[in-house]
């Protein structure tokens, strides 16, 4: 087998492997108990952790025989994946409207992707990393805390996973300024000064994770995971133009045609986020609310008279 076709079998198992964690996690979100730290004593999320990790290990291994602008692309099929999987496997089958939103944000980042050209390995400076994880951070816990203000389901979770989205970029750029550090020193003698990098990959890592947890809670599994997919890699590729000297191939045109790929990405995200409160607010798994039928009862209009009115109890309403 060659370089090219193992980097391409890897990065389609690594898409697997986060699929399968997604369909998991969602599915412990919505069995588990509404308590805080509920899904840490659920086996199942630990299961999730492991196949996003193996998911993770899977992504670096095809990096490390692929180039990046195969790699990263392939890696916007997460969400394709896990559509027919959580249908064959959990029996959650999505819609066509899911499913053109799906395909679009898949598309869009694909196409975003492979437009990102790269530059030679470089590293953050100590003030660039600091600066990096302190807005990171702050703009986490400002998303996060306006998340737990907005009562709508949907909405929350889809900010969540921006939130997490956003953590799990920035993990990556460390990630990868540690690679370029690791290679630079002299082996085991320069870990101290990756230290903080570490931390920093670990926590961004495990606040990602945790807030994905939290985006599948009354939202499925379409929405959150596609925010997250898309959110993931933009982040990152934003973060590698700003810093790294990255660029948008083709000149012009190609900056044209990325802008354009963003618009079809939003525009997926737009799609599955509107099917997803129309579904909730219209509609209970699909099919109409059912009337319910009327009672009479009695209810008192003054002290000294009572009238029967037909009434629908709340329960039905």
């Amino acid at each position: 087998m060659s370089a090219l076709a193992l980097s391409v079998l890897l990065a389609l198992v690594s898409a697997v492997a986060y699929a399968a964690g997604a369909i998991v996690q969602e599915r412990v979100a919505s069995t588990a108990p509404a308590r805080p730290y509920a899904p840490l004593r659920h086996g199942g999320w630990w299961a999730a952790v492991a196949l996003n990790g193996l998911g993770a290990l899977l992504h670096v291994g095809a990096l490390a025989y692929g180039p990046l602008s195969l790699v990263q692309p392939l890696g916007a099929l997460t969400i394709v994946f896990a559509l027919p999987m959580a249908a064959v496997f959990v029996g959650r089958r999505a819609g066509a409207v899911a499913w053109r939103g799906a395909i679009m944000a898949s598309a869009g980042l694909a196409g975003l992707l492979s437009l990102t050209g790269t530059a030679d390995a470089q590293s953050l400076d100590g003030g660039e990393r600091l600066m990096t994880a302190l807005v990171t951070f702050g703009g986490v816990v400002v998303v996060f805390l306006v998340a737990q203000r907005v009562h709508h389901a949907v909405v929350r979770s889809v900010l969540l996973a921006t939130a997490a989205g956003t953590a799990f970029g920035i993990a990556s750029v460390f990630t990868k300024t540690v690679a370029v550090d690791w290679t630079a020193s002299d082996g085991l003698d320069g870990l101290d000064g990756l230290l903080p990098s570490l931390l920093a990959v670990a926590g961004l890592a495990a606040a990602g994770m945790l807030l994905s947890q939290a985006a599948y809670r009354g939202a499925g599994l379409a929405a959150p995971l596609a925010t997250v997919t898309v959110v993931n890699p933009v982040v990152s590729a934003a973060v590698g133009i700003a810093l790294f000297g990255e660029h948008f191939r083709y000149g012009a045109t190609g900056t044209a045609l990325a802008l354009g790929c963003g618009v079809v990405a939003a525009g997926g995200l737009i799609l599955l986020t509107t099917e997803r409160l129309g579904g909730r607010t219209g509609t209970t798994h699909g099919r109409p609310p059912a009337a319910g039928p009327q009672v009479r009862v009695p209810r008192q209009r003054s002290r000294t008279r009572e009238a029967a009115q037909t009434v629908t109890p709340p329960a039905l309403r």
